[in-house]
């Protein structure tokens, strides 16, 4: 605190969503096309799931866990930095 009784501003906490999509898919021996197709999206929006640069809806979220029959959190996984 200084002497104004005001704290120090803290950095603001961080969350990363890792995913499984790739390694599942490839374990599957489907194509990108083929899962986009499977769960109603576009080719270019597995890309980005797979890639980190798109997080995706809790609706799709639960269509990829149903699709590859695992839990959201097998699939989904959250870590604080």
């Amino acid at each position: 605190m200084d002497n104004n009784g005001f704290r120090p501003y803290a950095r603001p906490v961080s969350d990363i969503i890792y995913n499984r999509v790739a390694q599942l898919r490839a374990q599957a021996g489907e194509t990108q096309q083929e899962l986009a197709d499977a769960v109603g999206v576009s080719r270019q929006t597995i890309i980005a799931i797979e890639k980190g640069n798109y997080t995706p809806s809790v609706a799709l979220a639960l269509k990829l866990a149903t699709h590859y029959t695992v839990p959201v959190d097998a699939l989904f996984s959250l870590k604080r930095i």
